[in-house]
């Protein structure tokens, strides 16, 4: 059973606030459904007065002055009135919904674009702490229901609290005392929806936030659906997803039934109004202070007065499902970024490809040590091979080298430039990498070949797909390069997919090569056809290699042991099996004939 969420509402009236500046680059057309809102309420309130008088005209006629009669011409030039301003208010407000319309999308636009910057300014290490679905969520979730929120209850909004001015206004013109009279409730109207909106924003805070678990959860056993099928851990996951999907059941229950209570408590206090205004307008008109036909506009008025009312209070769910949303938006905008470029930055007068680690340190946790005063120099053109246990540090490495996290302290120089001084795209535009996970993305097989590379030929797609032997396989498609694959890319092998990232690699000929696990997603005779190419692509630049298999690294110039952060042993293949230490212990566990334990 899901426990309670530990989650609670925010500062609703900052992110209000801050929700509203958004609306800041849009000011003209703010200000523009503002006045046209402002028309189209004062059209609206003139009409009940001139309803008012023509029934003013009509019981002076028919009651008090028979002799004269009903003046048919006075009614008729008052209902023309009536008929023209409620269509100029109907006007003016299609025209502000139109503005409103292109405001909020405007405004919710920026706010995509926002978020899409933040993701890219943010470090890997808030990637790593963060479900994927949670993120997505915030960026999907979160920002249609901001929008669809906003679209429903701006124009509204607006409208109703300009009507109520105006008919407020209207009502002190006719009856002060019944004005004062219809006032009485506003205090009891507020309370009301004060107290309830308060039970229920928690509730919506807690819905979005067991919105975006819910779509964690399914995003992971949606990705790994076959090692759910595998393990026959179904149950487990349909379980998971019931706890969830449970927890935002009444999360979203709780928070649309109290929400919901505001309606009918407007009604109800309306309609106490409407009791008191009709008992003390009869009296008026019996004591002759007032004529019929103002106490049935005030009237009018008053039901006018208590509809604004009622429908910012039933918006209120609306906006705290907004202001939730919101919050969940700004968190993600306000979270940490990644340390900026340098101002003045630098750049080696020529890449060779000369890596050098000095007195490296760096840790994920600040009490827990990685990587301790790590020194290493890689020659322009050389392959370093790093092997050792899961844990040791390997993958950590690369990410320093690439800048993926900031260094505790050291340095890390390319041909002699820190690289910290150097700006991140600049850096990495030096690097290729092919990891474990074979990436690709809906596209032609010919467009993810040339993902790194945009101004390649279809001569040099096919020549990299020649050189990593994917243009095999590609020629047995019915499409050929051509051939479009989805976003899982399941068109093609595991081991297929593996070498057009490969090909991308190839085609994009940095100086710098990342190989993390390359050839693990392959069998042992692609695994062969993938190391000759390798050889012709790291022919004269440097690679690092990081490898479990390590048949796949005996050639390596330079192999690195590490070992809890620390390089341990390092030379050549051949040597180090001579010195009986590290690597000789791993390579003796992975290539030896059957053992009962390895240490």
């Amino acid at each position: 059973m899901a426990g309670p969420s530990t989650e609670k509402a925010l500062d609703f009236k900052g992110s209000a606030r801050r929700l509203l500046g958004l609306l800041r680059p849009q000011r003209h057309l703010l200000i523009g459904a503002l006045l046209l809102g402002l028309g189209s309420v004062i059209c609206s309130v003139i009409g009940p007065k001139l309803l008012g008088e023509a029934t003013d005209v009509i019981f002076d006629g028919a009651v008090l002055d028979r002799a004269a009669g009903i003046d048919f011409g006075r009614v008729r030039d008052l209902l023309f009135q009536v008929l023209a301003v409620y269509l100029a208010a109907f006007g003016l407000a299609l025209m502000q919904g139109r503005l409103v319309a292109v405001l909020v999308q405007r405004a919710v636009y920026g706010l995509r674009e926002q978020t899409q910057a933040k993701l890219a300014r943010l470090p890997l290490s808030y990637f790593d702490k963060q479900p994927r679905g949670e993120v997505l969520s915030r960026v999907t979730n979160d920002v249609d229901n901001l929008q669809q929120s906003m679209q429903q209850t701006f124009s509204q909004l607006v409208t109703s609290l300009l009507t109520i001015i105006g008919v407020l206004a209207m009502m002190f013109w006719i009856s002060p005392l019944l004005a004062l009279i219809a006032l009485v409730t506003v205090p009891l109207s507020i309370a009301v929806t004060g107290i309830i909106g308060k039970r229920a924003q928690p509730q919506f805070v807690k819905q979005w936030g067991s919105t975006g678990r819910l779509n964690g959860h399914i995003e992971e056993m949606y990705t790994g659906h076959q090692l759910v099928t595998v393990f026959g851990r179904q149950e487990q996951a349909q379980r998971t997803f019931d706890e969830h999907n449970d927890e935002l059941f009444q999360s979203a229950f709780r928070a649309q039934f109290i929400s919901g209570l505001i309606q009918p408590s407007m009604m109800f206090i309306g309609n106490l109004n409407y009791v008191l205004v009709a008992v003390v307008g009869g009296l008026r008109v019996a004591n002759g202070h007032l004529s019929i036909g103002e106490v049935t506009a005030f009237i009018t008025y008053s039901r006018q007065f208590g509809q604004p009312l009622a429908q910012v209070a039933s918006m209120a769910n609306l906006l705290q499902s907004a202001i939730a949303s919101a919050e969940r938006i700004f968190a993600l905008l306000d979270a940490k970024e990644q340390e900026s470029d340098p101002g003045s930055p630098q750049h080696p007068e020529k890449v060779d490809g000369l890596v050098e680690f000095d007195e490296v340190s760096f840790r994920y946790v600040p009490d827990q040590p990685l990587i301790e005063n790590l020194s290493l120099r890689v020659e322009p053109g050389q392959t370093v091979a790093i092997v050792g246990p899961t844990g040791a540090g390997k993958t950590t490495l690369v990410n320093l080298l690439m800048r993926f996290y900031e260094l505790n302290s050291g340095q890390i120089r390319l041909d002699g430039v820190d690289t910290a001084q150097m700006t991140r795209d600049d850096l990495r535009e030096q690097f290729g990498m092919v990891l474990q996970d074979a990436w690709l993305f809906g596209g032609t097989i010919a467009e993810n070949i040339a993902y790194g590379a945009d101004d390649a030929t279809q001569e040099e797609i096919v020549a990299a797909a020649q050189a990593t032997h994917v243009d095999t396989f590609v020629r047995t498609l019915p499409h050929g390069y051509d051939t479009v694959l989805d976003d899982e890319a399941s068109d093609v092998s595991a081991g297929e997919r593996q070498l057009i990232t490969i090909a991308r690699a190839f085609l994009a000929r940095p100086q710098i090569l990342i190989l993390d696990e390359a050839t693990s997603s392959v069998d042992t005779r692609t695994e062969v056809l993938i190391q000759q190419a390798m050889g012709s692509l790291r022919k004269n630049r440097t690679s690092f290699v990081i490898a479990h298999r390590l048949s796949t690294i005996r050639d390596a110039d330079v192999i690195l042991v590490m070992e809890s952060g620390r390089i341990v042993e390092q030379g050549n293949h051949a040597g180090l099996i001579e010195q009986q230490g590290a690597y000789a212990r791993l390579y003796a566990a992975q290539f030896a004939q059957p053992v009962d334990a390895v240490e």
